[in-house]
This record gives structure tokens, C-alpha cells and sequence, in this order.
């Protein structure tokens, strides 16, 4: 394949690259994300949640995780600030007596002083002195997240310029002794880097352009000759790899 049809290619991936909820089917068999962590998540939110709870999803994006916890509707609470996901949610959330509200993790909670038992938050925003003030004393909250290291090669790849880490007090360390600072202790934690890989450029363009906070500024046209780059890579070895960084903490509001 000539670099015109591959151009061509990618410009379509470009223009495809639109996401409904947190929904990478696109791709699905054109790459691969080693996301069999150590640790379940929702296991881990399962052994810790009861029905009985007042409980807040932080940032759902569709409220497809959310859901499969099964918890309770009229225990469940729930915030999201991407426009397409709020419209998601209020679509799907809503009609089950869930209480959705529009807002972004670093927004002050629009929800009462003490209100909630346990907190979620999977790959999403948060403020501490927030989940301090909104849970009941002895509250849960419990989270994972994107490292500061997560896909940094395919960042480097694409956008060689870019070298500093745009998140980096994203580490469990870092993440943990700001809890204890604000009066927590945390039950239980796990950091994790794995690889991530992709089989076609066309897939890379359309994971780019679908996570632009990672990968900020790019597009077919001013990447082109790094695209290049990845092609040759991709002809060489077959895949282009990076790593992905996941950690997760479970923490326990003291009083």
C-alpha cells in the first residue's frame, strides 16, 4: 500500500473518531490493552459495597461500569461533565431513579455535606477535600486511575515535541500520602505498568484523536510524518507497543 491510500486511510479513521459512552468496539480487534490488572475493580468495590449504602459514581461516562455494580437506585448517585455522556446518562440513568446531576470531578460536589457512605470513581477526576466533606464519617472511597506514564511512548511516537508528563502527580505514592493528609487511611492499593498494542495505524489515529487530553494537538495532517514512522515500525515488528499505568486505592475517611 502506497503512502497516498494510507493517508486516505487514516483521514477516514480521523473523521470516525467519535466515541458514544466509553465504547472502543471500533477497534476492538485492531488492538490490544493488557487490562487483566492484579486486582478486579469491581470485585474489589463489591467487597466493600452494601445495598444499604448511599453511593456515588464519580465522572460515569455512560454509566456503563455503574451499572454493573447493581446497586440500589434509589441509593445511587452519579455525576458526568462530557456533554455527549451527560446526554447518555440523563437518557439512561435518569428513568431508573438514579440521581444524576451534571458536574466534573474537580467541581465543588453538587451534593450535600455527609450524604454519602461509599464513592467510586474509575479513571476519573477528583477533588480529596471534596470526598471529605460529602462523605459520612467512615466513608469509603475507592478509585482507580490512569498513571502519569500511561501510552507516554505513543505519545512520544506521535507528537515527539511533547515531553514532559501532562498529569504528574498521578503515581499511588503521590495519590496515597494526599489522603493521609486529609485525614484518611487507605485499607488498600496496587500500581501496575502493562503494554498496550496496536496492528493497524488507522487504529492508533482513531485512539489519538478519541483521547486528545493524552495526546493534545494531534491530527492526520500535522502528524503525517510521524504516522509514517509508526508504519515503518508497524512493518518491522509487526506491532506498536506501548505501556499502559494503572494503580487503584481504596481509602477510609477517619471522623
Amino acid at each position: 500500500m502506497n503512502k497516498k491510500e494510507l493517508e486516505k486511510i487514516w483521514k477516514k479513521e480521523e473523521k470516525l473518531a467519535h466515541i458514544h459512552g466509553w465504547d472502543f468496539s471500533h477497534i476492538h480487534d485492531r488492538y490490544m490493552e493488557e487490562d487483566l490488572l492484579p486486582w478486579d475493580f469491581g470485585k474489589v468495590i463489591q467487597s466493600y459495597r452494601k445495598d444499604s449504602m448511599k453511593l456515588l459514581d464519580m465522572e460515569t461516562g455512560g454509566g456503563e461500569f455503574l451499572l454493573t455494580l447493581n446497586h440500589p437506585s434509589k441509593n445511587t448517585a452519579a455525576i458526568e461533565g462530557y456533554p455527549p455522556n451527560v446526554k447518555l446518562c440523563k437518557d439512561v440513568l435518569l428513568p431508573l431513579g438514579i440521581n444524576f446531576k451534571e458536574a466534573d470531578g474537580n467541581d465543588t460536589l453538587p451534593f450535600s455535606d455527609k450524604c454519602f457512605d461509599i464513592i467510586t470513581n474509575r479513571h476519573g477526576d477528583y477533588r480529596v477535600a471534596e470526598l471529605q466533606r460529602t462523605l459520612k464519617p467512615r466513608g469509603l472511597f475507592l478509585t482507580q486511575q490512569v498513571g502519569a506514564k500511561n501510552d507516554r511512548e505513543l505519545v512520544r511516537l506521535l507528537l515527539p515535541h511533547i515531553t514532559e508528563d501532562p498529569y504528574p502527580k498521578q503515581y499511588l505514592d503521590v495519590r496515597k500520602e494526599e489522603f493521609l493528609e486529609h485525614n484518611f487511611e487507605v485499607l488498600e492499593s496496587g500500581e501496575v505498568y502493562q503494554p498496550i498494542r496496536f496492528f493497524d495505524v488507522g487504529a492508533l489515529v482513531w485512539f489519538a484523536k478519541i483521547i486528545e487530553w493524552e495526546f493534545p494537538g494531534f491530527s492526520v495532517d500535522s502528524c503525517l510524518e510521524q504516522l509514517h514512522k509508526a508504519q515503518k515500525v508497524l512493518e518491522k515488528n509487526g506491532v506498536i507497543e506501548g505501556n499502559i499505568h494503572r494503580f487503584y486505592l481504596v481509602a477510609r475517611k477517619m471522623a
